[in-house]
């Protein structure tokens, strides 16, 4: 069973479905009401779980009623949280979430507790570090803590996967460090500080990435490793709820890299978790499990 420890975020998603996002001054009559565990972080641990790793996440929520639930649904999800910190500080992260119509969603997150992941949290994960198969990251906690977990994974020799959501710029020395980076379309102009998309893909080969998989939504992947440049196209679903469809495909690919499958298998599995999920209301009520995403990869 593959080891994956995540560094990451923990929100209560508060979902609203609207007829169409509303624009600066509008107000928008929502329908239904409801909430839903997630957070890239704990999305992208849950995600991992269902495919069948041994997966812990290192993060915090607060000490209230959000924050037990939010422990509970880990732990439910075989998800190990002797290293999710409950903050008396901070209240738990949220995010507002309105889902369009088309399954579309505009996201405002409160990050509350999740800006409280230090880098302490993550060097008192040490011990893990050393047994871990594979490091998995995003950005929804604070720079320096994310800096930490991918230089103590480097001691170990552990591989790292770095989802670069919410988009920010990153230094060379921090992406040299990453062994597979997967940012989408807007998150790769960021980045790379380029507004054309070939030419964002140029300057991060140039600054030495490894592996650069960029998701595309409805489009596919595309897949920059060595010799290798290759787009893959999308499953053809109908998509309701895209909301943490991206998490499902970090958490799936990074457990089949974890598991020594090729770097565009691991994708595969990816495309086809974050395929399912989009069909799915809710963020990890949307994340498959492992049988129905190799199912769905036969058909």
């Amino acid at each position: 069973m593959a080891k994956i420890l995540v560094v990451g975020s923990i929100n209560m998603d508060l979902v609203v479905r609207v007829p169409h996002a509303p624009v600066p001054g509008e107000t928008v009559l929502g329908g239904e009401f409801e909430t839903f565990p997630g957070g890239k972080g704990a999305n992208q641990a849950v995600a991992a779980s269902r495919m069948g790793a041994a997966v812990t996440l290192v993060g915090r929520v607060g000490n209230d009623n959000f924050g037990d639930t939010l422990i509970q649904g880990l732990v439910a999800n075989k998800i190990k949280t002797t290293h999710v910190i409950k903050d008396s500080q901070a209240p738990s992260g949220i995010a507002m979430i309105a889902v369009a119509a088309g399954g579309e969603n505009s996201i405002v997150v409160a990050s509350g507790a999740n800006l409280n992941v230090s880098v302490e949290d993550v060097n008192n994960a040490r011990p893990l570090m050393r047994e871990t198969d594979l490091l998995l990251l995003q950005l929804e906690c604070p720079l320096e803590s994310v800096t930490a977990a991918i230089e103590l994974a480097k001691a170990y020799d552990v591989p790292v996967v770095l989802n670069p959501a919410p988009a920010q710029p990153l230094t060379e020395a921090l992406l040299r460090n990453v062994d597979y980076l997967t940012p989408n379309e807007h998150e790769l102009a960021v980045l790379s500080g380029e507004a054309e998309f070939e030419a964002g893909i140029r300057k991060l080969k140039k600054w030495g990435l490894k592996n650069l998989i960029i998701t595309l939504g409805a489009n596919g992947a595309r897949v920059v490793s060595g010799e290798i440049d290759q787009h893959l196209p999308a499953h053809e679903i109908t998509s309701v709820d895209t909301t943490a469809a991206g998490d499902a495909f970090n958490g799936a690919m990074a457990v089949a890299l974890a598991e020594g499958e090729s770097l565009l298998n691991a994708v595969q599995y990816g495309m086809a978790a974050g395929a399912l999920a989009a069909t799915i209301r809710g963020a990890q009520p949307s994340l498959p499990s492992r049988e129905t995403v190799e199912s769905f990869m036969k058909n």
